[in-house]
């Protein structure tokens, strides 16, 4: 732990292609062994992103296969699910898993969300060889990393998808103007920056299997708004 929240967060924001290296920013500002980022479910599929050491990358398949843990929680409910004691909090929540990791040398485990609007992508699981706590401000300090991650994560889908030829190229001027106004209407329903705001388009349209144009077209008629709640910004019709 010798890095700075600042400089880990300027590294997490810069765009890329490469997401071998989301996890280690979370090793170097916080007390723990390992770090592994990983998106869940039928999104984007169950897939580690980038894993600190085997010890991490193990943690997260253990997690896949099982359908049960920390990281699975984390998402599903959109908040940090923090064990700073494995061995006392784990058997209760999560038998199968705590008889996984039954002989691992591990002392704790800290799972962060990877959401943007209404999504729920994955999660940033953290674990330590000893028991050990997280600060608040660190906690909320590795929700706002996890938070830099989603968006890169989310980008980085939706140029896949892009390169592919699935999502519309050619997009008229009219087209165009339809989709600043919703971004409009997005940032100001969710009070978020204006490029979150565009992602939450563009991540709606993606988990609905539309075009961006449709999803912002029934935003700017009304027909689609999003709100936050307390497990998260979530989208109704």
């Amino acid at each position: 732990m010798n890095g700075s929240f600042p400089a880990a967060m300027d590294a997490l924001s810069r765009q890329t292609d490469d997401s071998s290296s989301f996890s280690f920013p979370f090793v170097d500002v916080f007390p723990v062994t390992g770090a592994a980022v990983s998106t869940l479910g039928r999104l984007l599929g169950s897939e580690t992103l980038s894993a600190s050491d085997p010890q991490a990358a193990r943690l997260d398949e253990l997690q896949f296969d099982l359908g049960e843990g920390p990281c699975w929680d984390a998402m599903t409910t959109a908040r940090p699910v923090l064990t700073p004691d494995v061995r006392t909090q784990s058997p209760r929540r999560w038998p199968a898993f705590a008889r996984a990791i039954d002989a691992d040398e591990l002392g704790a485990i800290f799972a962060f969300p990877l959401v943007i609007g209404p999504l729920r992508i994955g999660a940033v699981d953290l674990y330590s060889k000893r028991p050990t706590e997280l600060t608040p401000i660190q906690s909320r300090q590795a929700s706002e990393m996890a938070d830099a991650v989603s968006r890169q994560v989310l980008r980085q889908a939706l140029m896949r998808i892009g390169s592919d030829g699935s999502e519309d190229k050619a997009v008229n001027a009219f087209s165009r103007r339809v989709i600043h106004q919703a971004t409009g209407m997005v940032l100001s329903q969710l009070d978020v920056p204006i490029d979150d705001a565009r992602l939450v388009i563009e991540g709606h349209a993606f988990a609905s299997n539309r075009s961006m144009m449709d999803v912002a077209t029934d935003i700017v008629n009304g027909e689609l708004n999003f709100s936050v709640r307390s497990t998260g910004i979530e989208a109704s019709e």
